[in-house]
C-alpha cells in the first residue's frame, strides 16, 4: 500500500494498514523551524538550510529526506502568494516588520521572537462600503501563482505516489474580516450585522471562489485535499454565536463547499481552532469532510466522544496529542501516553490522520518528537 492509498482509504472512513502521518502537508500541520532543525539533527539527518514556507508562523519546508525517514503521506503543493509580490523586512526599533500582499502589518520582537503578529489593519476604523469596496484586493488569477502547480501535483501523485493537498488563498471568510478590520471593529460589525462586515465577507468569498475555479481548473483532477479554514472558536467556546454563524457565515461557507465539490473529488479540510463541537453539525451538512486541528484540549473536544458523535460523517485531521499542555512540557512518558489515548479514540474505522494539534511549535523537546512520532509508529497499525 503506498503513501496516497492509505491516505484516500482514511478519508473515506476505512481502515488502511497503519494510521496516516502529516507533518507539512499544510500550513496548519507544520513544524517551527528551530524544532524543524533539531529533530532533523536527532535523527541524523544532514543539517541543511532551512526554507521557511510561511513567513508568519515561521515553517519549515519539510524536506524530502525528512518525509521519507518519518514516512510522511502527503504534500502540499499550493501557492504561497503572487510571485509579482515580495514581502519586505522592515526594522521597528525593538521588532521587524513587514506588510502582507493585503496591507497587513505584521511584527515580531528582535529579541526571542518566534513568529509574527498583527499590528495594523487596513480597514480599521470608520469606514463605509464604499471605501471596502474601493480596498485593493491580491489578484487571485496572477498566472504567477500557478506556475509549474500541475506538474509538481502530478509528481507527488505519481511517482512519489503520496497524496496532494492544496490550500487556499487566504484565511477564512471571517478571518479575513478580522485581520483587515482589527478584531474590536470586526466584533462591533458582527454584532450589528453592519453593511461593511457583510461586504467584507463577500469580498473575500468571491477571490476564493475566484481562486478556486482557476486552481481547479489546472489541478482538479489531480488534488486528494482541498483546504480551507476559518477560526470561529476560542478555548472556551464559539467566538460567535452558532445562531449567528448560520444566519450570516454559513450560507457563505456553504457556496465556496458546492463550488469545490463541483468542479473535484477531492475532499474539503476545514482548518477552525478551537471550541468547534457546535458548528460540526453545520460543517457536515455543508459538505465539509475533514476537520482540523481537533483542539482536544478546548471545551467540549473530547477524542472518544467527538468520535463517537461525528466519526461517521467527518474525518478527524489532528488531535493525535495536546500541544497546550503535552507535547511542549510534559515527559516523553507524558507523550507517549497522550498519543496513545488519542490513537484509541480516533483510529477505529479509518477516518483519522495523525497529526499534532495546529502547528509544533519552537519550544517542543527533540525527545517528546520522537516519543510521539515512536509511538505512531508502534500502535498506530491497523494490521
Amino acid at each position: 500500500m503506498n503513501a496516497r492509498e492509505r491516505v484516500l482509504l482514511a478519508l473515506n472512513h476505512k481502515e488502511p494498514d497503519r494510521v496516516p502521518y502529516d507533518l507539512g502537508g499544510t500550513v496548519v500541520t507544520g513544524i517551527h523551524h528551530k524544532a524543524y532543525t533539531a529533530w532533523r539533527q536527532a535523527l541524523g539527518l544532514p543539517l541543511r538550510d532551512v526554507k521557511i514556507i510561511d513567513m508568519i508562523q515561521q515553517l519549515a519546508q519539510v524536506d524530502d529526506d525528512m518525509m521519507d525517514r518519518l514516512g510522511v503521506d502527503m504534500r502540499n503543493i499550493s501557492p504561497r502568494s503572487s510571485a509579482s509580490f515580495q514581502i519586505t523586512i522592515g526594522d521597528m526599533g525593538d521588532y521587524t516588520y513587514f506588510y502582507d500582499e493585503w496591507k497587513i502589518g505584521w511584527r515580531s520582537p528582535k529579541e526571542g521572537g518566534l513568529y509574527y503578529d498583527m499590528f495594523d489593519h487596513p480597514l480599521r476604523g470608520e469606514i463605509t462600503v464604499e471605501d471596502v469596496d474601493k480596498f485593493p484586493l491580491p489578484d487571485p488569477l496572477d498566472p504567477a501563482r500557478f506556475v509549474g502547480l500541475r506538474e509538481a501535483a502530478l509528481r507527488v501523485r505519481d511517482v512519489e505516489q503520496r497524496a496532494v493537498v492544496f490550500g487556499n488563498i487566504s484565511a477564512g471568510i471571517f478571518e479575513m474580516l478580522t485581520w483587515l478590520r482589527g478584531y474590536s471593529d470586526a466584533y462591533a460589525d458582527w454584532g450589528e450585522s453592519s453593511p461593511v462586515a457583510l461586504r467584507i465577507m463577500d469580498r473575500m468569498l468571491q477571490i476564493q471562489l475566484a481562486y478556486w475555479e482557476k486552481a481547479l481548473d489546472l489541478v482538479g483532477d489531480v488534488i486528494d485535499v482541498a483546504q480551507v479554514a476559518d477560526d470561529i472558536a476560542g478555548q472556551d467556546g464559539p467566538l460567535i454565536s452558532p445562531r449567528s454563524y448560520r444566519r450570516l457565515l454559513k450560507p457563505l461557507h456553504k457556496e465556496l463547499c458546492d463550488f469545490i465539490h463541483a468542479r473535484t473529488d477531492a475532499k474539503i479540510f476545514m482548518h477552525s481552532c478551537g471550541a468547534i463541537r457546535p458548528f460540526i453539525p453545520d460543517f457536515i451538512e455543508i459538505g465539509i469532510d475533514i476537520i482540523n486541528p481537533v483542539q482536544v484540549s478546548a471545551a467540549g473536544m473530547d477524542s472518544a466522544e467527538l468520535k463517537r458523535e461525528f466519526g461517521k460523517d467527518i474525518v478527524f485531521w489532528g488531535g493525535g496529542v495536546d500541544t497546550q499542555h503535552v507535547l511542549g512540557s510534559g515527559s516523553p512518558d507524558d507523550v507517549r501516553a497522550e498519543v496513545r489515548r488519542r490513537l484509541d479514540d480516533l483510529m477505529p474505522g479509518g477516518g483519522f490522520v495523525f497529526n499534532t494539534v495546529h502547528n509544533i511549535q519552537a519550544n517542543v523537546p527533540v525527545e517528546n518528537l520522537m516519543a510521539m512520532w515512536e509511538t505512531v509508529q508502534e500502535y498506530g497499525r491497523y494490521r
